[in-house]
């Protein structure tokens, strides 16, 4: 006797290359992932809105390579995991699935293709975050080798007083020899890393700045920071540090008041901070200075490749866009 089956969609192919004109999907799947994964928590009206295609060009331009995305059986795109390396820190974000293709191991399929293109790329650091409350979330990626860290803390600072050196005001030919200047003292601090990728797509693209710190006519550290809006339609608001590089920790009040006013001039509101709690004594200095928290982010790492913190010094580095 003939016993009727349920159909099931035919699994996703993948991965895929994304190109900057997969924007629009690509925020659909986000969209959809992420306002179910709030509903699922609990926080029935929440909609997630769609990423500015400005943010969604720079993230899979700095993949390099590591913008992967599914597509299903009438060609869309029903998973992606947008995968970076800078240097030799590897992270991944953002990755979603979209609802209707969830619950079938697609989740995990992307994500070990995200731990397999970073291995390959010879990652000491293979990482990624999560929202801390979601304690799916956090299983799941335990489930994978992930181990949970600590926060990384969005932080909103207050204004300053001085005019800082600009990468994007620079010659052509200075900004070459200011990238060689920041990979090096970004590997100083913390050998894996190397942000000049990032900071070149900053300045190709006009998102935003990155700020350069210099005493005595050295580098000492360097912000990289967004200006342009992070959800596509809103005004621009705020000044986002990406990446923060410092010789010294001592050198934080200083950085954090020249980068405030860098966001004041710029006509932004506040500056934000991405803190990873590794820093604490850092973490301190800014809540004591009169941050303010805004979001978490639980870091979270896989236990043969884990992240790294400087002996000397200070490196906060975004793993998420």
């Amino acid at each position: 006797m003939a016993i009727a089956r349920p159909w099931r969609a035919p699994r996703p192919d993948g991965p895929y290359a994304a190109t900057p004109e997969d924007h629009a999907a690509l925020n659909h799947v986000f969209s959809e992932a992420f306002t179910e994964r709030y509903r699922r928590d609990g926080l029935v009206g929440v909609r997630v809105p769609f990423l500015n295609p400005s943010i969604w060009r720079y993230a899979i331009e700095d993949a390099n390579g590591g913008a992967l995305i599914w597509r299903d059986e009438h060609d869309e795109i029903a998973a992606f995991n947008i995968v970076h390396c800078s240097g030799r820190e590897g992270w991944m974000g953002p990755l979603a699935v979209r609802p209707d293709a969830q619950g079938a191991g697609l989740g995990k399929e992307i994500v070990k293709s995200g731990i397999d293109w970073l291995v390959a790329s010879k990652a000491l650091t293979i990482g990624l975050e999560t929202m801390p409350r979601t304690m799916d979330n956090i299983g799941f990626y335990s489930s994978l080798g992930f181990a949970p860290g600590r926060l990384t803390v969005t932080i909103d600072a207050g204004p300053a007083t001085e005019m800082p050196t600009l990468f994007g005001r620079l010659s052509a030919s200075d900004k070459e020899a200011v990238l060689v200047e920041c990979c090096a003292r970004s590997q100083s601090v913390l050998t894996a890393c190397d942000f000049t990728r990032e900071i070149a797509i900053t300045d190709g693209l006009g998102l935003g700045e990155t700020v350069l710190f210099r005493e005595g006519g050295k580098l000492t550290g360097f912000a990289l920071c967004h200006t342009v809006p992070l959800v596509e339609g809103r005004a621009r608001e705020e000044t986002r540090v990406l990446k923060l590089v410092l010789s010294r920790q001592s050198d934080l009040a200083t950085a954090v008041t020249t980068l405030a006013d860098f966001a004041r001039r710029g006509g932004t509101r506040r500056v934000a901070f991405r803190v990873q709690t590794e820093y604490l004594d850092a973490y301190q200095q800014l809540i004591a200075m009169g941050g303010r928290v805004r979001w978490t982010d639980l870091r979270m790492a896989l236990a043969a490749y884990p992240e790294g913190k400087a002996r000397d010094g200070l490196l906060w580095s975004n793993w998420e866009i």
